[in-house]
């Protein structure tokens, strides 16, 4: 595929159906929400960029630190102030929380639709309707 954004949107969509394992990374056979993400980097860029320390499903709640927002501003762009297919979502699940759920658009617009895992569901692709758009808290480009 010659357009990164595409290839990206057909990566992540092969994931669809991957088991929901936490910390895993592993298409077909299961994976988390960093997981998802993890693979599709190593499907476009090869080795990941760094060792993802273990983590718990509270993430770094207790120190209230956004690790997951530092590692991806440390090896990801900002995204374009318009969402495009192939972003990556970062989700604020709870006010006052740290940002800890990820996704990728895989369609803008009105009828904007996005990739990810999570517990009980797997890899799925869900409408980004409004209360999972209100909780988007930073865009990255991963191209």
């Amino acid at each position: 595929m010659d357009d990164p954004r595409a290839a990206l949107v057909a990566e992540a969509r092969d994931w669809i159906g991957t088991p929901y394992r936490h910390q895993a990374s592993v298409k077909g056979v299961g994976c988390d929400c960093l997981g998802l993400v993890r693979g599709v980097w190593r499907a476009r860029h090869g080795a990941e960029p760094e060792a993802i320390p273990a983590y718990g499903p509270d993430w770094s709640e207790t120190r209230a630190d956004e690790a997951l927002w530092q590692a991806l501003a440390r090896h990801m762009r900002p995204a374009d102030p318009v969402p495009r297919p192939g972003d990556v979502l970062l989700f604020r699940m709870r006010a006052g929380r740290v940002a800890k759920h990820l996704g990728i658009l895989t369609r803008d617009g009105t009828e904007a639709r996005f990739v990810h895992a999570y517990s009980g569901h797997g890899v799925v692709e869900s409408p980004l309707s409004a209360p999972w758009a209100r909780r988007i808290v930073a865009r990255f480009d991963m191209t």
